[in-house]
């Protein structure tokens, strides 16, 4: 039917027709009812998106209210899949906001990063209108699994194939598959690819062999071990966190992984023990993260010693609103680039402490206030003047007392252990490093 309503499209009735239409009253005479609403209770919604369309189904209580599904638009076909299940959210939202507004709602998808899109900290511009939408409605998105979440799939697809074929022409992906040393013949049909960290698999195996974990589950009911657990599989876990075994080369891997890797680039140890005690727990665990940075060659080389500050401290307002107040700074003297770079130019928000190291600040639109020292780029009259037309305020420290920009002082500092340290572990160029840079900065603790 929908076929027919192209242009030139000639009407011909052909068997498949038939039977199709044969399926058609079947279905519509024999499918079980829809239930009613009660806009006393909450609402849960499945949403799901595809290379070709939405779907989103409606329930209460287990049983089904409505069903929705569309088509995607030319342009949404070319949106990535972060922000194509976000549009079936927004979707689902438009279409039956009668029934949600003002009332309790649960959001159900199979893209797991959506449940932090409330605390992302980047957001393009479509994602803040969808964001803006959103918040007009009282709900909680919730991860459900792709394999569990089979109603909304149906809706959002049409006639798919869930594998993929890697042919003999086409061999990049066959060359990196190649290079981790997993087998794979060509033609071969691929239905999933996961790829999964190892790390918890090995303290799962480590629980079963200790000892000391054996003695925790037999005391399992003591009010003094009230804090452990065990779940469905026997896992250990203390609360929420999983429980390492005293195993010195597996907690020697994990503290590596939080420490050297190209993710992280040497945290001092209290940003590391946050990051760590958010998953894992063992005993004495801060004590040996600090021995662990305490014996770091890296940050013995490149970490600064602090000293008490002298004069007194001139304090700033505090800010109202994100990327409205800004710190900025210029690094330089650096070595010249293959690109030409020879300067980093730092600029951190007062309010969330997020920092770009890129030579911009248009990313943020125009800020309300610019704190800085009195470098002779920022008393410049040319500089002055351009910051007068915008309606910038300018606000310089005092001579002799760079504590009244002490943030960007210190962020300079931190970026400028991370890039001696990203030079003496990984051998590259400080221009390279400044996407890492930014990135371990801005989501340590």
């Amino acid at each position: 039917m929908t076929a027919l309503t192209q242009k030139n499209a000639k009407f011909a009735w052909s068997p498949k027709c038939e039977e199709a239409f044969g399926t058609l009253k079947k279905l519509l005479t024999s499918a079980p009812v829809l239930a009613q609403p009660d806009i006393t209770k909450p609402f849960d919604v499945y949403c799901d998106a595809s290379g070709s369309g939405l779907g989103c189904v409606l329930m209460q209580e287990g049983r089904v209210i409505a069903y929705a599904s569309c088509q995607l638009r030319k342009y949404e076909v070319n949106y990535p899949t972060h922000d194509l299940e976000l549009l079936a959210v927004v979707y689902a939202l438009k279409k039956w906001r009668h029934y949600l507004l003002g009332n309790t709602c649960h959001i159900y998808t199979d893209h797991k990063s959506l449940k932090y899109i409330f605390t992302q900290p980047k957001l393009n511009m479509r994602q803040r209108r969808w964001l803006e939408l959103i918040k007009d409605y009282d709900l909680e998105v919730h991860y459900h699994p792709g394999k569990a979440n089979v109603v909304a799939d149906a809706l959002s697809r049409k006639a798919h194939r869930n594998f993929i074929e890697a042919h003999p022409t086409v061999r990049v992906l066959c060359c990196e598959i190649g290079d981790i040393e997993m087998p794979i013949a060509l033609e071969a049909e691929l239905y999933n690819l996961v790829l999964e960290p190892t790390i918890k698999d090995q303290i799962i195996a480590a629980q079963k062999q200790d000892k000391g974990m054996a003695h925790i589950r037999d005391e399992i009911d003591d009010k003094k071990k009230a804090c452990f657990r065990l779940d469905e599989e026997g896992i250990l876990w203390f609360k929420n966190r999983l429980v390492v075994p005293k195993d010195m080369e597996l907690r020697k891997k994990i503290l590596d992984e939080a420490h050297t890797s190209m993710f992280t680039l040497h945290p001092g140890s209290n940003k590391m023990y946050q990051d760590l005690k958010q998953k894992f727990w063992w005993t004495r665990m801060k004590r040996e993260i600090a021995k662990y940075v305490s014996e770091c060659d890296v940050c013995q080389r490149v970490k600064a010693d602090h000293l008490k500050p002298a004069g007194t401290l001139q304090p700033l307002a505090v800010p109202a609103w994100k990327w409205e107040d800004i710190h900025m700074d210029f690094i330089v003297g650096l070595p010249r680039t293959q690109k030409g770079y020879d300067s980093i130019w730092v600029i951190i928000d007062r309010f969330t402490k997020s920092a770009h190291f890129i030579p911009i600040v248009s990313l943020h639109g125009v800020p309300r206030t610019i704190t800085s020292d009195r470098g002779s780029l920022f008393v410049s009259r040319f500089w002055e003047q351009l910051q007068i037309a915008l309606g910038t305020n300018l606000i310089h420290s005092s001579a002799y007392h760079p504590q009244t920009s002490g943030q960007v002082e210190r962020v300079n500092q931190i970026l400028e252990d991370i890039l001696r340290a990203c030079a003496l572990t990984y051998s590259t160029k400080w221009d390279e490093c400044l996407p890492l840079a930014e990135f371990a900065y801005n989501n340590s603790y």
